[in-house]
């Protein structure tokens, strides 16, 4: 998705969207099909950062650089032989940067416990400082731990939160932040940009605001669309916003930015993005703001117990009579 965009990307050592064969409460599984045959895997989550500028996106794509790409190179220079597939909570888009991503891979068990090699370190905090040695300097893990059975990095996740950063004071801007910030042409209204966006939360039909992709729903949950001039801190001065939901589709978050900023400089009366949401086609009025202001600040996932039962329902596709009307 997407900023996120929540397709499936990709199965790793015979796992099938995040299913698996013979699971028990150690964290590992009989794989249906590993790479020198069946034998015994473990499920990791690794939780990432890193800074979008330089990459076409999260997804492999031939011949260009993309995060996904970058990290499963890394990945398999500590882990040979053979290149393990991640999964990924949500596949951000070329430019939008992340704070708090997660994956998860699933390697056999044999190489996962052979990762300190003669250290007495754990293997999760051998594999954080092996990638560390290998990995790019815009690409970071920051933990790297066996998943609870039942995990999936995708389907297993109830909430994504993004933040989106805007400089519309000429006083505060930074070169040295120009790269996660965007840079307002003129003084923005805050507070009707705040209100435009309140009747948009919910479970709708986001297809005014999504670039369509064959076969998958625009139908999502919005639980936050907040606005806010910054008083304190770091972001102190800047307007951000802080959006969540339980999944975006393709170039969501972005087209939400532009439809309140068409409303924050006056161009657009408040209701217009609600107005334009019941259109239930995207076009060229809402605008997209720029990827760079966008990050992926964390995804959050229910207690373990639960994670198995939330990929199920997930992976059961939303339907129109289940959106929330006015």
């Amino acid at each position: 998705m997407l900023e996120t965009d929540d397709q499936t990307n990709g199965q790793a050592y015979g796992e099938t969207h995040g299913e698996t064969h013979g699971e028990n409460h150690s964290g590992t599984h009989r794989s249906a099909g590993g790479v020198d045959g069946a034998h015994d895997t473990v499920r990791l989550r690794l939780d990432l950062a890193y800074d979008g500028r330089a990459f076409a996106g999260w997804a492999v794509q031939p011949g260009l650089r993309t995060v996904q790409g970058v990290l499963e190179e890394g990945i398999a220079r500590i882990s040979r032989p053979g290149r393990p597939r991640v999964t990924v909570a949500g596949r951000t888009d070329t430019g939008v940067h992340a704070r708090g991503q997660v994956v998860h891979v699933d390697l056999p068990l044999e190489r996962w416990e052979a990762m300190p090699g003669r250290s007495d370190r754990a293997p999760g905090e051998s594999m954080v400082a092996r990638l560390a040695g290998v990995l790019p300097d815009d690409v970071v893990v920051r933990s790297a731990e066996p998943a609870p059975p039942g995990f999936d990095a995708r389907f297993s996740a109830q909430h994504r939160h993004y933040t989106y950063r805007i400089v519309d004071d000429p006083d505060l801007r930074d070169p040295l932040r120009r790269g996660w910030t965007l840079w307002a042409r003129r003084r923005l209204d805050v507070d009707a940009m705040h209100a435009s966006m309140q009747p948009l939360l919910g479970l709708r039909d986001f297809a005014a605001y999504c670039r369509p992709r064959p076969g998958a729903t625009t139908i999502r949950e919005l639980t936050r669309m907040d606005w806010c001039r910054v008083e304190e801190g770091a972001d102190a001065g800047l307007v951000v916003a802080r959006v969540s939901a339980d999944a975006f589709c393709h170039n969501m978050v972005r087209s939400l930015v532009g439809a309140s900023l068409a409303v924050g400089e006056g161009r657009r009366p408040v209701e217009f993005p609600a107005e334009h949401l019941r259109g239930r086609r995207r076009t060229s009025d809402a605008g997209r703001a720029a990827a760079h202001g966008l990050v992926l600040e964390a995804v959050d996932y229910p207690p373990d117990a639960e994670l198995a039962s939330r990929a199920r329902q997930v992976r059961a596709r939303r339907m129109d009579e289940d959106v929330d009307e006015d």
